[in-house]
C-alpha cells in the first residue's frame, strides 16, 4: 500500500526534524539530523541550511507495517507558500504540526483552509509539549475555535486496541455505529474501519502529542497513524497522473514529478502534452537529494521522470483532465536588475527555467520598459531568489523594490469590434464584454454561427483571447473578471493567414474597453487578529485608516478576535507594527482573499502613468483596405466600417 503524507504547519514549528524523526525510526536514514546544525536530510539545498527555513518540497521515503510511505517536507513560510500549494494536491493525508509553545499561529490557518478545499485528511501533531508552561487542554480549545471541534486522541488506540472512550466517540458520530454501541456490539475490526472511514471523509481530526527534538511521541504516534490510514490505487486501469513538480538536475535535465492515480508508468511510455507525444526516458524514485531508476511505477507512486519538455506544474496526465487551480498566488511584481555584459537571452534562459519550477512567478519580458519582471509573496523570496539566481546560473543580480500587482475589470456590457485588413490579408471579429464576479478570471462563450466563420477560426479566436493577460486601459494592469462572447467573425479564403485573427481579435477587446466604463482593482487580505482587550481600539483604528473594513469584534476566552478585509498595499508591512505594540503575544492571520475595487485609483493611474495609445502591443484602431492601400480607422469610428453590420 502506498501512502503520501504532507507535513505542513508554519515556520518554526518542527516540521524538519519531525519528518527527520520518521525517517529515523523507519531505517530510512541512519542519523537524524538537525535544522540548526545545518545536516537535515529533506534541507538538500545549501540555501536552505544556511537561512534555517524549507523552502522546497522535498521528499523521503520509508516502509513501516508492509505499506511504503512518501513524506513531502514542505515550507513554512508565507513567502514559500505556493509550493506548499502544489504539494498539497498530490497528498493522500496530510500532518499539520502545532507549536505547542506558539499556539494556533496564523499561517497555520491558510494550511488548514487549503487541505479542506482539497479534501485532504488531516492529523495533527502538538509539538514542542516539553516546553515549560505549555497548556494542552487551552491548545486544544484554541484548535477546535479554529479548525474543527471533531478532534480525536490517538493515544486512546494503543497498540492497536480500541479504548472504551475512543469507541464511545465514534459511536457519538454515526447512527449505525450508537446502534452497534448501544447493543454492546465491539467488533475491533468494524470499529477501525468506521475510524478510517470518517477520517477520510473529513469527518474526524486525530491528533497525538509530544516532541520532535525529544523523540517523544513519535513512534506512537507513527503507529497511530498507520493503523487508522488507507489508500486505494488501481495500477490495472488506465495510466492517470498529475505533475506537481518540476526540476532540473546539476545535468541541466528537466525532472518532471508525477503522482500515479491509476495504471502502471513503464519506460519508453508515450505520453501526450499539450499538443504533442513525449516519450518518458527514465524512472526515478527520489529519496531526499539522490534517486535510483526503475523500470515501471504503479498507481499510489511519486515518481520523477525525464523526457517530457511540455509538461507543466498542475497537468494532468493520460486519463486525468485539465490542470491544477492554485489560491495562494503573488501579489508583488519586482523588475530584475543585471549587468550589461549579462545577454539578455542568457537571463531570460535563466528565469524561465526558474519558472518551469516556479510557475507562481509568472516571468514575463516587459517590451515596453525593456525589463525583466517576476511576481513575489513577499521579500524574502527575492532574497531567495538572487542567490539561487548565483549559486545555479553564476549570475549577480539585483531586484527593484516590489509593487502592488492591480487588474483590471469593466463595469457595464459592451461589444467590441476589431479589423485587421492590410493588403492581401483579412479578419474581422466582433466580440461582446461583460463584467463578471470578483475572482472569475477571464471565460470565454462562442455565440457564432459556423456559416459566418470556420470553426477552426472559432477557436483560434479562442486561443488568442486566453494566450496571454491582456493589458486594460487604465494602468496596463491584466485585464480579469469579464466574460468575453465571440458573436461573429469573418475570414478570406485566400487573403487569410496565421496572425490575422489575432490582431482582429486584440483590436476588437480594445475598442470594447474604449467604450465602456472601466475599473481598477487592488489585491486584499483578508486579516484575523488574536488580541488582549487593551488593544482593540488601536487594531480597529489601524484597519480603518489602512482603508479596511471588519466585522463585530468576538470574544473568545481571554483573547478577542477581529476578521476584517484590507488592501494589501496598505497593510502588507503591518504585521512588524503589530508585533511591536503587542510585545509579540497578539497573533494576526493575513491571507489573499482575491481583487476588489482599488482605494486610491487616481492616485496609482498617475503614479503608474500608462498610455493607452502608446502601447506597443495593443490598439484599439482597425485596419482597412481600399485601392490596394491599407488605411486605419481609429476606435471611435470603427464600428459603421465594420463589414458584418
Amino acid at each position: 500500500m502506498f501512502k503520501t503524507i504532507g507535513i505542513l504547519a508554519h515556520v518554526d514549528a518542527g516540521k524538519t526534524t519531525f519528518s527527520e524523526q520518521l525517517l529515523f525510526h523507519t531505517n530510512s536514514i541512519r542519523t537524524r539530523g538537525r535544522v540548526d546544525h545545518q545536516d537535515a536530510f529533506l534541507d538538500n539545498h545549501e540555501i536552505e541550511r544556511n537561512r534555517g527555513i524549507t523552502i522546497f518540497a522535498e521528499q523521503g521515503n520509508f516502509t513501516y507495517n508492509g505499506s511504503t510511505y512518501t513524506i513531502i517536507d514542505t515550507p513554512g513560510h508565507v513567502d514559500f507558500s505556493p509550493e506548499m500549494e502544489r504539494a498539497i494536491q498530490v497528498m493522500d493525508y496530510a500532518i499539520v504540526l502545532i507549536s505547542a509553545a506558539d499556539g494556533v499561529e496564523g499561517h497555520t490557518e491558510t494550511v488548514w483552509q487549503l487541505l479542506q478545499k482539497h479534501r485532504i485528511p488531516t492529523f495533527f501533531f502538538l509539538n514542542k509539549m516539553d516546553r515549560e508552561g505549555t497548556d494542552l487542554p487551552g491548545i486544544l480549545n484554541e484548535m477546535r475555535m479554529s479548525f474543527s471541534t471533531e478532534l480525536m486522541d490517538v493515544s486512546q488506540l494503543k497498540e492497536g486496541a480500541l479504548s472504551d472512550e475512543l469507541i464511545e466517540f465514534i459511536a457519538e458520530r454515526d447512527e449505525e455505529l450508537l446502534e452497534r454501541y448501544m447493543e454492546g456490539d465491539y467488533d475491533e475490526d468494524a470499529w477501525r474501519s468506521a475510524i478510517r472511514r470518517m477520517i477520510q471523509e473529513l469527518q474526524v481530526f486525530p491528533y497525538g502529542c509530544g516532541s520532535a527534538l525529544k523523540d517523544i511521541g513519535i513512534n506512537e504516534f507513527l503507529d497511530a497513524f498507520d493503523r487508522l490510514t488507507v489508500t486505494d490505487y488501481c495500477k490495472e486501469s488506465d495510466l492517470a497522473a498529475r505533475v506537481y513538480k518540476i526540476r532540473h538536475d546539476e545535468n541541466g535535465n528537466r525532472v518532471t514529478f508525477l503522482k500515479l492515480m491509476s495504471g502502471t508508468l513503464r519506460v519508453r511510455h508515450e505520453i501526450h502534452t499539450g499538443t504533442t507525444v513525449e516519450k518518458v526516458t527514465q524512472l526515478r524514485r527520489y529519496n531526499g537529494k539522490k534517486y535510483t531508476t526503475v523500470d515501471h511505477a504503479v498507481a499510489g507512486e511519486l515518481i520523477a521522470v525525464t523526457g517530457l519538455a511540455e509538461a507543466a506544474i498542475g497537468d494532468g496526465i493520460g486519463a486525468l483532465p485539465g490542470g491544477a487551480a492554485y489560491d495562494l498566488i503573488p501579489t508583488l511584481r519586482s523588475s530584475v536588475r543585471f549587468d550589461s555584459s549579462i545577454p539578455l537571452k542568457d537571463m531570460l534562459h535563466a528565469f524561465r527555467t526558474l519558472d518551469a519550477e516556479d510557475p507562481s512567478l509568472q516571468v514575463v519580458w516587459d517590451e515596453h520598459v525593456q525589463e525583466v519582471h517576476v511576481h513575489v509573496m513577499g521579500v524574502i523570496q527575492l532574497e531567495v531568489l538572487k542567490q539561487v539566481v548565483r549559486d545555479r546560473f553564476g549570475y549577480d543580480i539585483e531586484f527593484g523594490q516590489p509593487t502592488i500587482l492591480y487588474k483590471e475589470t469593466i463595469s457595464a456590457p459592451v461589444n467590441g469590434y476589431g479589423h485587421f485588413e492590410p493588403l492581401k490579408h483579412y479578419a474581422e471579429v466582433h466580440l461582446r464584454i461583460e463584467p463578471a464576479e470578483r475572482g472569475a478570471g477571464i471565460t470565454f462563450a462562442n455565440e457564432c454561427h459556423a456559416n459566418d466563420l470556420s470553426i477552426g477560426n472559432q477557436n483560434l479566436i479562442k486561443h488568442h483571447i486566453f494566450e496571454q493577460d491582456h493589458h486594460g486601459l487604465l494602468t496596463g494592469s491584466a485585464l480579469t473578471d469579464v466574460k468575453i462572447t465571440l458573436l461573429t467573425g469573418r475570414g478570406h479564403n485566400e487573403h487569410t493567414s496565421g496572425g490575422d485573427f489575432r490582431e482582429a481579435t486584440f483590436r476588437a477587446l480594445r475598442q470594447g474597453l474604449e467604450k465602456t466604463d472601466n475599473v481598477l482593482l487592488e489585491p486584499y487580505y483578508d486579516v484575523k487578529v488574536k488580541i488582549d482587550m487593551d488593544h482593540i481600539g488601536r487594531v480597529l483604528s489601524d484597519i480603518q485608516q489602512a482603508h479596511g473594513t471588519f466585522d463585530p469584534p468576538e470574544t473568545i476566552g481571554e483573547k478577542t478576535v477581529i476578521t476584517g478585509r484590507v488592501p494589501v498595499a496598505t497593510f502588507m508591512e503591518y504585521s512588524t507594527i503589530f508585533a511591536s505594540f503587542t510585545n509579540g503575544k497578539g497573533a494576526m492571520t493575513l491571507r489573499f482573499s482575491g481583487y476588489d475595487v482599488c482605494h486610491n485609483p487616481e492616485e496609482v493611474i498617475e503614479r503608474i502613468g500608462y498610455n493607452k495609445d502608446a502601447d506597443p502591443e495593443y490598439t484599439s484602431t482597425s485596419i482597412f483596405c481600399a485601392k490596394g492601400k491599407g488605411y486605419a480607422v481609429p476606435w471611435n469610428e470603427a464600428e459603421e466600417a465594420m463589414h458584418l453590420l
